[in-house]
């Protein structure tokens, strides 16, 4: 069982930045891929940016590549993610996810990761 505990989300103008953070329990952190995903009001949940168990590949959506960088300390058990010249589009709850245990590579659909946070409000005001 890992739980995840999402932090950072709050209120910004846009061209602001964010670093949201991540914190899993247990002592598999490197076991596994994660990933963070994004749902606006009335939208349905999106994928972000996605981190290979030891970081050393990633993969984001369109929308934030460039603006946006994931990563992640295996030591701290923590995933982070960078988050610069933001929108008001880009105003969403932002979920952190970890795929089953031993699923070390990217994925980039909800369906393939195993444990979510409660996620962490992000909003970017005009």
């Amino acid at each position: 069982q890992v739980q995840l505990v999402e932090s950072g989300g709050g209120l910004v103008q846009a061209g602001g930045s964010l670093r949201l953070s991540c914190a899993a329990s247990g002592r598999t952190f490197s076991s596994y891929a994660m990933g963070w995903f994004r749902q606006a009001p009335g939208k349905e949940r999106e994928f972000v940016a996605t981190i290979n168990w030891s970081g050393s590949s990633t993969y984001y959506a369109d929308s934030v590549k460039g603006r946006f960088t994931i990563s992640r300390r295996n030591a701290e058990n923590t995933m982070y993610l960078q988050m610069n010249s933001l929108t008001p589009e880009d105003t969403a709850v932002y979920y952190c996810a970890a795929r089953r245990l031993g699923h070390r590579e990217i994925a980039t659909t909800p369906p393939n990761y195993l444990y979510w946070g409660q996620g962490t409000q992000v909003t970017v005001s005009s």
